[in-house]
């Protein structure tokens, strides 16, 4: 994978989807700087692996729903590193209910860790990557986002927003050379899907064209892709990971 920047910051990288991005960013050759909120020693432990594998990587801890945050976390990346080229917005949180039986505050508490995170990141990644006149920014989203779930109106809504986001900064980014991407995991082998009985991951494989759940692996690859030098002429798009389930 061919990448013009240097460095990337992923955020909500200390386990799971994340962790696995910031392996395979720093396997390609860039610094990754590992984002977390409450799991320091998850976020050391990948550091460690990383720079054990020959790769570079530094840990910065804040809350990505935290405008003020966030926005001295970007600088602390400038400070040291002279400029931020990339950005994951990763991070994102669940808490499934019924519509009828959900608090406005359960709704606007996934909104503000999906969506409020994603728009933070996102404004300060435009402001930072414009003055260089490069830069690409990959929002995880979910096919949630695409097809909507019954119990799940706060995350779709966030994921849903997260798209229709991506593209309004993709218009915004392009006259700058700052790419806007999506990407919208189906059902990923991940330690949310490990709880699952053999018997719900089998029926929840049947419906999947390829017979199968997506593995983080493959998430991490093809955000590298949207990152890389390879899809420079690519921004505005979503590109689904879920093995044909939405056609």
């Amino acid at each position: 994978m061919k990448f013009s920047g240097k460095n990337v910051l992923i955020t909500g990288a200390s386990k799971g989807i994340g962790a696995e991005i910031a392996k395979n960013l720093a396997a390609n050759g860039l610094k990754v700087w590992i984002n977390y909120r409450s799991g320091a020693k998850d976020a050391d432990a990948l550091k460690t692996a990383i720079e054990a594998e020959g790769g570079k990587a530094a840990v910065i801890g804040f809350d990505a729903t935290d405008d003020q945050a966030f926005v001295e976390g970007f600088k602390t990346i400038v400070d040291a590193d002279g400029s931020l080229a990339y950005l994951v917005n990763n991070a994102g949180i669940t808490n499934d209910k019924l519509a009828m039986r959900m608090k406005t505050e359960e709704f606007m508490q996934v909104i503000d860790a999906n969506l409020k995170s994603c728009f933070i990141g996102s404004r300060e990644a435009i402001k930072a990557m414009s003055k260089a006149r490069f830069g690409a920014v990959v929002n995880v989203a979910s096919i949630v986002g695409e097809t909507g779930n019954a119990g799940q109106s706060n995350y779709a809504a966030s994921k849903g927003g997260m798209i229709a986001l991506t593209k309004s900064f993709a218009r915004e980014g392009a006259p700058r050379n700052v790419r806007f991407n999506a990407v919208t995991p189906g059902f990923i082998a991940t330690a949310m899907t490990a709880i699952l009985s053999e018997e719900v991951k089998e029926t929840y494989a049947k419906n999947i064209p390829l017979g199968r759940f997506g593995e983080a692996r493959e998430v991490a690859e093809a955000i590298a892709f949207l990152l890389s030098d390879h899809a420079s002429y690519i921004t505005g798009e979503t590109l689904k990971i879920n093995g044909g389930l939405l056609m």
